[in-house]
């Protein structure tokens, strides 16, 4: 599909979340994927440096595809099923040759009498399968006691998303992972309400089961399904009294019905309108590039959640197309390919290294893949000491640790990077 054809296509992509479909000449699906916005995430893909953001895999499948499909949904968790659903169903080639099998994600409800929700990680999928040879009992993830599978969804090809995403439907309904049946007090999650009290006893087999059957509906993408069925048994509630029960079947259908405004997979940016004068869950990530006279180019990304540093997010980027010095180019370059990444959560802020030609580059790289997330520039003085924040003051005002801490980290992280770079070049 030429970038002409896309565009005459592409103005009827809604800006809503969904699941999009790359197909051959003969409509079968090359690849599948989910966006938050179907029009700016399938928007990206005809951006002129695709391939130095998402590499040549993705580059072939563009080139090979001949019509785009998509199918919007209500929100983001139905569009994150959806894929799941429709990865295993067709298994697009494109997807399997992008992810080894061992990386994807699964979601496992357990077969015993008090099931458990599990996320489960391909290899170890692969000593659960029912067809496995070896009949022993297999642990999962540290549990007490051995689990085989009664129901298996995935594969999830975002795992920090899907994470987010059970967070979301534990609220809704909740259930048990790792705790004991009745042995006679409630676990820590049972006390905050994300465990029915399966521990203590507070809940019947029978009723437990009705809570594990709506989670299994929602995952096999029948939410009309659900939602009959939790209107029929509030109704059935509320006539025969018990008023209790019909308040909070009363609130999973609400908080179904309106999923998409609830805050999902670190509230992913939607439009402008939502980034405007407020940062919502507060994920900052900086952005800074190292370098040697041009020789052994480097880029980092780190990130602050919360008012801390989360080294465990931090990533790196070796510096393929842009010339040596051209610190502009580098940066975009680097941003190019973290927006290749849906996987990550995106940020509410970001931050770079440098003044108007940093965050004017960054501004550009956003603008071309239709994303909108605002950016803040750091300027230092002779001595690299921070010495003004570019940017959106109402953004700025009352985060200015939070900016300087993403900064400070990303140079330190960039230096750190680019000499190591250096020694394995050199052999030392």
């Amino acid at each position: 599909m030429t970038l002409e054809e896309f565009k005459k296509k592409g103005k009827r992509l809604p800006d809503a979340p969904g699941v999009y479909f790359f197909l051959d000449k003969t409509k079968k699906a090359l690849y599948i994927g989910k966006a938050t916005s179907l029009h700016a995430r399938v928007r990206s893909y005809f951006a002129p440096d695709l391939g130095d953001a998402r590499g040549p895999l993705v580059t072939h499948m563009v080139a090979e595809a001949r019509s785009i499909d998509w199918r919007q949904t209500d929100s983001v968790l139905e569009a994150l099923i959806l894929e799941a659903n429709l990865i295993k169903t067709y298994k697009p080639k494109a997807n399997t040759d992008l992810k080894d099998d061992k990386s994807w994600n699964y979601v496992v409800v357990t077969k015993e009498d008090f099931p458990r929700i599990l996320l489960v990680r391909g290899k170890e999928l692969a000593l659960l399968h029912p067809l496995r040879r070896s009949r022993a009992p297999v642990h999962l993830s540290g549990a007490k006691d051995a689990a085989k599978p009664g129901y298996i969804f995935g594969p999830f090809p975002h795992g920090l998303q899907l994470k987010e995403a059970l967070k979301l439907v534990r609220k809704i309904f909740p259930y048990r992972d790792t705790c004991t049946p009745g042995i006679g007090k409630r676990c820590f999650n049972a006390q905050i309400g994300l465990c029915p009290g399966v521990c203590s006893g507070a809940i019947t087999k029978t009723e437990y089961k009705k809570i594990v059957r709506r989670i299994v509906l929602l995952f096999q993408g029948k939410k009309k399904e659900l939602l009959r069925g939790l209107k029929r048994d509030m109704k059935s509630a509320a006539k025969d009294e018990r008023f209790e029960e019909a308040a909070r079947l009363r609130r999973q259908v609400f908080a179904l019905e309106h999923i998409q405004d609830v805050s999902l997979i670190k509230e992913s940016y939607r439009s402008p309108s939502s980034t405007v004068g407020t940062i919502r869950s507060e994920r900052i990530e900086a952005y800074d590039a190292a370098h040697l006279g041009g020789s052994a180019s480097v880029g980092v990304m780190t990130v602050v959640e919360g008012g801390e540093a989360q080294r465990g997010e931090y990533r790196k980027f070796k510096i393929r197309a842009a010339k040596g010095g051209d610190d502009p180019g580098a940066l975009r370059e680097i941003l190019s390919r973290r927006l290749g990444h849906d996987e990550w959560p995106m940020p509410r802020l970001i931050v770079v290294d440098g003044a108007a030609a940093q965050v004017n580059a960054a501004e550009a790289v956003f603008k071309q893949y239709g994303v909108c997330i605002p950016v803040v520039g750091v300027v230092k003085d002779e001595k690299h000491r921070p010495r003004n924040i570019l940017g959106d003051r109402a953004l700025v005002s009352g985060r200015e640790r939070e900016i300087l801490l993403a900064n400070a980290e990303a140079h330190r992280f960039a230096i750190s990077y680019h000499r190591k770079r250096r020694r394995v070049a050199q052999g030392i």
